[in-house]
Order: C-alpha cells, then sequence, then structure tokens
C-alpha cells in the first residue's frame, strides 16, 4: 500500500520481535496498544500535523481504546499495520487500525482509539482548529467497505481458539 497525504489509508510493515510476546508464546495485548500510538504517531508526522501542533500548544491524549483479537501473532511474523481517521468532530477524532499478517493475508486485530484534541499545558479539551481538520483525509464509515478484504472471519465467528506455545501447548 503506498502512503500519501491524500490516501486515506497509512499503513506499514515491521516483524515482530520475541520481547512482544506474553507467557503464552503470542503477542501480548499491551503491544498492540504501544503499536497503534506509534501508527497513529507515524501517520500525523507523515501529514504534517507535528509542527501544527507545536506552533499552538496544543496535543492529542488517549480517551479510550476498543480493540478485538482474532488471531494471535508470533515471533518473527511480518505484520502490515494499517490506520485512518474515521472523523473529526469538535474536541475528538476516531481512528481504526487493522494488524494483518502478511505471509496469509489473514485479519489478526483490529481496533480503534477516540482521540481528544488538548491545550498542551493545561490538558483541557480544546475545538480541533480547521488547519488541522484539513490535514486528514478521512475514511469515513460508509466507506471502510473499500478497505481490501483481509480473509474470513475464525470459525465461530469472531470466536478464535488462541494456541498456546511454550506453556503446554503446541
Amino acid at each position: 500500500m503506498t502512503n500519501s497525504p491524500t490516501n486515506p489509508i497509512f499503513s506499514y510493515e515491521f516483524t515482530v520481535p520475541t520481547d512482544a510476546l506474553d507467557e503464552n508464546g503470542h503477542v501480548n495485548n499491551v503491544r498492540y496498544v504501544q503499536w497503534m500510538q506509534e501508527a497513529a504517531v507515524r501517520h500525523y508526522e507523515s501529514i504534517g500535523g507535528i509542527p501544527l501542533i507545536q506552533a499552538i500548544a496544543a496535543t492529542w491524549v488517549v480517551r479510550s481504546h476498543n480493540i478485538e483479537y482474532l488471531r494471535p501473532a508470533f515471533a518473527g511474523e511480518r505484520i502490515e499495520l494499517q490506520t485512518w481517521v474515521v472523523n473529526v468532530r469538535r474536541v475528538r477524532s476516531l481512528r481504526r487500525y487493522r494488524f494483518i499478517r502478511v505471509a496469509d493475508g489473514k485479519l489478526l486485530v483490529k481496533g480503534e482509539t477516540d482521540w481528544v484534541f488538548v491545550d498542551a499545558k493545561t490538558g483541557v479539551p480544546r475545538l480541533v482548529p480547521e488547519q488541522i481538520i484539513q490535514i486528514f483525509p478521512l475514511l469515513p464509515d460508509e466507506r471502510e467497505v473499500t478497505l481490501p478484504h483481509p480473509g474470513p472471519l475464525p470459525k465461530g465467528e469472531g470466536e478464535t481458539p488462541f494456541p498456546l506455545r511454550g506453556k503446554g501447548g503446541e
């Protein structure tokens, strides 16, 4: 996938490091949250957002994360992380994420973060200025169906048996 300021989907690939694994031998759920934040920052930086918020002494903070784990990821696997902004409204913005295993195109995890725009010194929410809104190429909910389909859902429509490795598993 090509990243450009006009493409609403920002993506990059990475290899799962061994230090991302938990005692079950697959990626720890906390690492996905870290990767989501990293992707949001990378995307925001790529569209020129960092200097804009620095100039007005503002920043984005997380209000909430929602993550759905569909399949496990393991050390050494290549993952494509995709992120896009669904909307920007008053003091908030909704961003979505997808983690796709490169080898088979399977959707591993999907999530979203509700971000709040705040004054960098006081932490008080403030209206998102027009110059910030304008830099986001949005992908509203009704357009998400145009995203490449990552493959079928696991058996049981969302019920995924996460195989354990190490502690008596594979």
